[in-house]
C-alpha cells in the first residue's frame, strides 16, 4: 500500500468532502496541441461517480476558460467547472467582476501579448473571458532554457505586466497569464470549501500555479484533513505525489471504492 492509498481511508471516511483537480498534465496528458488535450478514459467517469455521492462534492479547476475546460472534459453536472484560475465559477461570475475598464484593460492586454507572440514563431496568445496568457510550449527553439526563444518571450510579458496596472500575472509550465481580476486556484478552493462546508479537500495538481492550491490546505502533517498530490516531478508543498494521469485515475477509482463501501 502506498502513503497516499493509506491516507485515502480516512479521508473517505470525513462526513462531507471536496474533491478537486486541475485538468491538464493530470486528468488529461499533456500533449503538443492544447485543443487535443482529452481525458485519460475511465478519469471523468471516476470524478462523476464520485460527484453522484451523497455530501461529496467534486470540482476541476483549471487554468482554461471554463467554456473551453466543459468542452474539452465531457464534464456535466453534477460536476463543478472552475475555470481561468478561480476567475469563472459560474456563467454570471464574469459578467459581476469585469466591469468596463477592466473589460479595455483586458484588450490593452491580450494586444500586448499578441505583439510579443507574433515575434516569436510558435508562440500564442489565448483570450480568455477575464484574461490572456501567452503560450511558448511549441515555440522555435524552445523555451526551457535560459535565453531560449520562448524564455525571451515571457520574460518581456513579464515587463509588459510590470508596466500595466491591474493587472494579475500567473505563471505556468511555458505560459504566463495576465488576469484583470485577482484570481487564484487556492483562492478558488476556499471558496469551494467555505460554499459546500467541506471537511476535508483533496487536490491534484501537476503545474506551478497549482502550489497556491496546496498552500491552502490543512494537510496532515500539519494536523489537517486535506490531502495534497503533486503529479509528476518539481519541488512543491502537497505531501503526497504520484507519477502520472494514470495513477490520479487509479487513486480516484480507490476514492470511490472507500467512499462508496462507507455509505
Amino acid at each position: 500500500m502506498t502513503a497516499l492509498e493509506g491516507a485515502l481511508r480516512p479521508f473517505a471516511q470525513i462526513e462531507t468532502l471536496l474533491v478537486t483537480t486541475d485538468y491538464d498534465g493530470v486528468v488529461a496528458p499533456i500533449v503538443a496541441d492544447p485543443a487535443r488535450a482529452f481525458p485519460l478514459p475511465g478519469t471523468v467517469d471516476a470524478l462523476l461517480e464520485l460527484a453522484a455521492l451523497p455530501r461529496v462534492t467534486v470540482a476541476l479547476v483549471s487554468g482554461r476558460d471554463r467554456t473551453t475546460l466543459r468542452s474539452l472534459s465531457g464534464a456535466e453536472r453534477p460536476l463543478v467547472t472552475v475555470g481561468s484560475h478561480g476567475g469563472e465559477f459560474d456563467d454570471q461570475f464574469t459578467a459581476r467582476e469585469l466591469t468596463p475598464v477592466r473589460r479595455e484593460l483586458l484588450t490593452t492586454v491580450a494586444g500586448v501579448l499578441a505583439e510579443i507572440a507574433a515575434r516569436y514563431p510558435g508562440a500564442v496568445v489565448e483570450t480568455k473571458p477575464t484574461s490572456a496568457a501567452l503560450h511558448v510550449r511549441n515555440a522555435s527553439g524552445g523555451w526551457t532554457a535560459p535565453g531560449s526563444p520562448g524564455a525571451a518571450a515571457l520574460d518581456e510579458a513579464r515587463h509588459a505586466a510590470a508596466a500595466l496596472p491591474g493587472v494579475y500575472p500567473t505563471e505556468g509550465k511555458a505560459v504566463l497569464e495576465l488576469a484583470v481580476i485577482e484570481a487564484s486556484k487556492g483562492r478558488a478552493l476556499e471558496l469551494l470549501r467555505d460554499t459546500t462546508g467541506a471537511g476535508g479537500i483533496l487536490y491534484f495538481g501537476d503545474d506551478v500555479t497549482d502550489e497556491r492550491a496546496f498552500a491552502v490546505l490543512r494537510q496532515p502533517r500539519d494536523g489537517g484533513p486535506d490531502l495534497g498530490v503533486k503529479v509528476g516531478s518539481g519541488d512543491t508543498a502537497a505531501q503526497y505525489r504520484v507519477p502520472d494521469p494514470e495513477a490520479v485515475r487509479d487513486a480516484l477509482r480507490e476514492l470511490l471504492r472507500l467512499r462508496t463501501a462507507r455509505d
